[in-house]
């Protein structure tokens, strides 16, 4: 684990993604950028599951025994269980963020002293960061993935219509009538009865013809696949991973020697080269 030096208000910078959008929407659905989203939003659904469960649960524990002795050393153990399971979240995002792997960014705790180390811990704002994205903005997040991949998989399914409306069990409406199809609508009294919003499928035509509907359908939801893969790893490389210090450039110029030059400088950019020899 590192430490988080500096004083200064740390700032999140825009990340480089590792999840490109392409202008062909068919080269989009196929491209390994689609697919990879599409796993780590899958990945998600079942690894922030245990990782709230762990963590919420080491929370509670030591807030209910945390009025006897026996609750201090476990504000260390819960301490290093949030660390171990942003660390799983850090592991996740690397195939999706093309950036250096993230660091927590937390402060140095090996201080002498049980108070000493209880105290390091948890006025430590990494930790506080940890918590929000692993407890604070889990359900949030939960159901957009959910809802998201629940979405395009039921697209997907739709485009294979004419493989399957056929097997579909009969339906019986107010008239009396079954009918036996796929239905996209509102059909209370069957597909020709008043009010009937909507297609019904029970032909091979018209099987074929929503199929290409929801063909079209997921390659403009792919977009929506991605985007929400971006948005989660942004926030979630924000949240588990180090902030940048603003101060860091400017730090970075100081730390060199030599004068500073004028601005544009190599000296300034910190890409100072050696003197040549004269000849």
């Amino acid at each position: 684990m590192s430490a988080h030096s500096g004083h200064a208000a740390a700032t999140f910078r825009p990340i480089r993604q590792g999840l490109p959008l392409y202008a062909n929407p068919i080269r989009q659905l196929f491209s390994a950028s689609t697919w990879r989203a599409a796993w780590f939003l899958l990945a998600y659904l079942v690894v922030s599951w245990v990782l709230f469960a762990v963590v919420f649960t080491a929370a509670t524990t030591t807030l209910t025994l945390a009025i006897t002795l026996l609750g201090l050393p476990l504000l260390i153990g819960t301490a290093a269980v949030v660390r171990w399971s942003a660390s799983a979240e850090r592991l996740r995002l690397r195939p999706v963020v093309h950036e250096p792997p993230a660091t927590g960014g937390y402060r140095d705790t090996s201080a002498r002293g049980l108070f000493a180390n209880i105290r390091a811990a948890w006025t430590d704002p990494a930790i506080w960061r940890n918590i929000a994205y692993l407890v604070g903005l889990f359900p949030f997040l939960w159901a957009l993935d959910l809802t998201v991949l629940t979405i395009w998989a039921t697209f997907i399914g739709c485009i294979a219509l004419p493989a399957w409306y056929w097997a579909l069990p009969a339906q019986t409406y107010s008239t009396g009538r079954s009918f036996k199809g796929a239905q996209f609508g509102y059909f209370p009294h069957g597909p020709n009865g008043k009010g009937a919003v909507g297609i019904f499928v029970d032909t091979p035509a018209k099987a074929i013809g929503v199929a290409l509907i929801f063909l079209v359908l997921t390659l403009l939801f792919s977009y929506v696949v991605v985007l929400t893969a971006r948005m989660h790893a942004r926030v979630a490389y924000s949240l588990v991973g180090a902030p940048e210090d603003p101060l860091a450039e400017a730090k970075n110029v100081l730390s060199q020697p030599g004068p500073l030059g004028p601005l544009g400088s190599p000296r300034r950019n910190g890409n100072a080269s050696r003197p040549t020899a004269a000849t």
